[in-house]
């Protein structure tokens, strides 16, 4: 006895309290490096969302008189917003933006031509009508060169005639107003004339097959009878529809492509601009030349655009603007951007966002006077303003991110071209008047309907295996089948994502019907089997241990399952007339994706249901002996104990498991990602795709420019994931310690 207690080891009480301090840091270390990590990651996601939601700010970087005589008629400037283009009543110039100085002039016509209207094409566009006093127009587009000789900038600005072999000409009487748009297919020139004569022009461009070279085909177009002076006219982008505006605040749209008999061309609507009265203060076409802006003398300012009504186009009224009772003047649209500046009759300056309808500023500029011109840089970020008293203020104007808003984000919102307001997310296309569209609600149902049914598979099939394993089976089975199951966690998703992509869609496409029919043939036949087994001669079932019957319906399930689809085209063929798909697109109006949400459970549940099964079947292994011995002895059964005693013991680890799944299925990026077609849609049909905030995530952010409004918007989806699955888990924990405070007394 004396010799085994010196074999053993003695521990001094100083050593022993060290140690347990040592474990005591180490893991409150861990425990606080793990809390530091996620607050780093919040704040991080933060500091990429927050710059989102900044308002816009302007502040002035030059003031010069103007030096030319004369105030111009229209100004534009170049890319980096340092020189500009003044057309005068005689002629036009460039100028420097910041100090005003007189460049190089441009000839517009004639010499003895005046200009009387100058129209551009839109607000992106270079190309410009120019109308004279002798009813001819003249078109040009201006340009800048920008090269760096001797390593310093130099912009070379350069004005070209598109079309220097045509005349253009709308009778002998001076123009006043003016709108051109041009296409691949033509050009078409709308003018109004000094005596409120509207005449419009279509020059159908003709290729020659040989030389290549293009001609100019004109055709007059006739008008129905117009009694009335416009105060503003536009052609759409498609060249479709032609905008007269009055001065009283009524509009007709005419249709450039549809006549009557008479081959007049047809009104498509007329009607009054503002639900308050009063006059046509301003207008302009916003960037696309989809959208028409208007702002009356009682403070209205409304966008609008033509939509599809009752199998009709006509102009809807898409929204509305907070002006303050600001009588707007003059209406700057950006070049990129579906924004715009309003000027205000006082001198006030607002800054909007049509699709975020959001109000960036409004604020007070110092000379108190609106201005009579002004333009804005392509870039939107400078701002020049040409008041009537000949000075001229310059400014800079910050607005990186206008396009977002808690509208943009989560609700409705009505797009160009759309018939009414949609969920949508398209956060790119091919060109440059594109409306991004970015709202998290396709992204957040998605994300719910891929976790959705991922749980319906994956709960029931985990926490029925777990109970099973861990209070019904063998041992020497349990410490077989356990681990076996639990490896299934560590295959890669990527592998998961590639043979549901790859091989279960079409398969489940092909054997539709035998899917379903594994769901109903399954259940029921084990059940038969079951009562079949029970009436077995007690000796024969005797022979199998118990915990051991699992193994037997292994054989069992697998012949059902392969005799649900052997079955497949018969089934299909009796109950479907052959094709369950077109059974169910036909008859059910329920449209059918290769890859949709039924091949994401299925996938993404083989993935979960190793992490549900493991931490609940731990869960009730864990629970007492003594309880289960103890209602046994009371008298009850085996699942009497086990819905009673075990169950309620052990629901606080069921419920983190099933918690635990949730936050894995929320969060799976890779499975998503190849066995959905990654469509951004809000369809609850298990037989449609779905696109999810993970799975955007690493789609889009590879080809986000950095520090751009989609850039950001995407950390804004990270920070929305972040924190749905931090509320969650924070949910969990409570219920989980509730459960335990009331079932650990058991």
């Amino acid at each position: 006895m004396s010799e085994l207690a010196q074999q053993i080891p003695s521990y001094s009480p100083a050593l022993r309290r060290f140690k347990d301090r040592l474990a005591t840091a180490t893991i409150t270390a861990g425990g606080a490096g793990v809390l530091f990590a996620i607050l780093l990651i919040f704040f991080y996601l933060m500091y990429e969302v927050l710059p989102l939601f900044d308002n816009a700010q302007v502040t002035e970087s030059s003031q010069y008189q103007w030096s030319a005589q004369g105030l111009p008629l229209y100004i534009a400037m170049e890319e980096q917003g340092e020189v500009g283009l003044a057309i005068g009543t005689d002629h036009g110039y460039f100028f420097d933006i910041d100090s005003g100085s007189i460049g190089d002039r441009v000839p517009l016509g004639d010499i003895t031509d005046r200009v009387t209207a100058v129209a551009p094409e839109s607000a992106e566009s270079i190309l410009l009508a120019v109308g004279h006093n002798t009813g001819k127009v003249s078109l040009l587009k201006h340009s800048y060169l920008l090269s760096y000789p001797g390593n310093e900038r130099l912009i070379t600005p350069r004005v070209e005639i598109p079309y220097p072999d045509q005349r253009f000409s709308f009778g002998n009487s001076p123009i006043e107003k003016l709108a051109v748009r041009d296409s691949e297919g033509a050009l078409v020139l709308v003018g109004q004339s000094a005596g409120g004569k509207l005449m419009v022009q279509r020059y159908n461009k003709e290729i020659d097959f040989l030389s290549e070279e293009m001609t100019l085909e004109q055709e007059n177009l006739v008008l129905p009878q117009l009694n009335d002076n416009f105060e503003a006219i536009y052609v759409g982008i498609d060249q479709r529809w032609l905008y007269l505006l009055g001065k009283s605040g009524n509009y007709t749209i005419i249709d450039l492509k549809q006549t009557d008999e008479n081959q007049t061309l047809r009104v498509a609507e007329r009607g009054n601009l503002f639900n308050k009265g009063g006059q046509l203060a301003s207008s302009k076409m916003l960037l696309g030349g989809i959208s028409l802006l208007a702002a009356s003398d009682k403070g209205e300012l409304v966008q609008f655009f033509m939509a599809r009504e009752d199998d009709k186009d006509t102009l809807a009224r898409v929204r509305s603007f907070e002006t303050g009772d600001t009588t707007i003047t003059a209406l700057i649209p950006e070049h990129r951007r579906k924004g715009f500046l309003a000027l205000g009759s006082k001198g006030q300056l607002q800054i909007y966002h049509s699709t975020a309808h959001r109000t960036l500023l409004s604020e007070q500029l110092a000379s108190g006077v609106s201005p009579v011109n002004s333009a804005i840089s392509p870039r939107g970020n400078k701002l020049l303003l040409i008041n009537a008293d000949g000075s001229a203020n310059a400014w800079h104007i910050d607005n990186e991110h206008p396009d977002i808003s808690w509208s943009a984000l989560w609700q409705k919102v009505w797009y160009e071209s759309y018939e009414e307001p949609a969920y949508v997310w398209q956060s790119s296309a091919s060109d440059n008047d594109f409306e991004p569209k970015y709202s998290f609600s396709p992204l957040a149902f998605g994300t719910l309907k891929a976790a959705f049914y991922t749980m319906l598979i994956a709960a029931p099939l985990g926490i029925c295996g777990a109970i099973y394993t861990a209070y019904f089976m063998a041992p020497a089975l349990r410490r077989k089948v356990k681990p076996l199951i639990e490896l299934m966690e560590a295959l890669p998703t990527v592998i998961l994502g590639f043979l549901a992509g790859l091989w279960l869609a079409p398969f489940v496409e092909n054997y539709l019907t035998g899917v379903f029919a594994v769901l109903l043939i399954v259940p029921v036949g084990v059940l038969a089997f079951a009562f079949a087994w029970s009436r077995l001669p007690i000796s024969f079932r005797g022979r199998v241990p118990d915990g051991w019957h699992a193994a037997i319906l292994i054989p069992v399930i697998m012949l059902l399952a392969y005799l649900s689809f052997a079955g497949n085209d018969s089934l299909e063929l009796f109950l479907f007339d052959g094709d369950m798909r077109v059974w169910i697109t036909s008859e059910l109006g329920i449209s059918f994706d290769q890859r949709n949400a039924l091949i994401v459970g299925i996938a993404m549940g083989m993935a979960v249901i190793p992490t549900i099964f493991s931490i609940t079947e731990d869960a009730i292994f864990a629970v007492p002996r003594h309880l289960t011995y103890g209602s046994l002895a009371l008298g009850a059964t085996s699942w009497q104990t086990l819905v009673g005693v075990v169950m309620p013991t052990a629901s606080p680890g069921i419920f983190s498991a099933l918690m635990i799944g949730m936050g894995r299925a929320v969060g799976e990026t890779m499975i998503v990602l190849m066995a959905t077609g990654n469509t951004p849609i809000m369809d609850a049909n298990i037989f449609e795709g779905m696109r999810t905030l993970a799975a955007n995530i690493a789609v889009e952010v590879p080809e986000a420019e950095v520090d751009s409004t989609h850039y950001r918007v995407l950390f804004l989806a990270a920070f929305v994931l972040f924190l749905f699955t931090f509320v969650v888990n924070t949910i969990a924990e409570l219920v989980r310690q509730r459960l335990r405070i009331k079932y650990g007394s058991l």
